[in-house]
């Protein structure tokens, strides 16, 4: 199914946010939706992962979160470079939760 050895059948959670996040898949509504509902998830079940971010870093994750909110707001279709751009966004608001995701934020 994947070529990852660190994602398995047992784990369809991470292998949804692997594909959502890998720039081969076409992204779709329904993956920006379900990413930005997995975080809020996370966020407001107090994930003990979030717990070891600082406090800027946290900050960075919600500025992340937000503009790939709103480009959902703003957006009916995505292109490559916006998809890119929105599959950053997602894998930075997701920093922290995801073991595959040890990317900073790009300058």
């Amino acid at each position: 199914m994947t070529s990852n050895p660190h994602l398995s059948d047992s784990h369809p959670t991470q292998l949804r946010i692997s594909r959502i996040l890998n720039p081969d898949h076409p992204l779709c509504r329904e993956d920006v939706v379900w990413m930005l509902e997995y975080i809020k998830k996370k966020v407001a079940d107090e994930d003990p992962a979030l717990m070891d971010l600082s406090q800027p870093r946290l900050l960075q994750n919600f500025h992340f979160f937000a503009e790939a909110a709103m480009s959902l707001i703003h957006r009916r279709h995505y292109y490559d470079q916006e998809a890119d751009r929105l599959r950053d966004w997602l894998r930075q608001a997701a920093y922290g939760l995801n073991k595959d995701n040890p990317r900073e934020p790009k300058s």
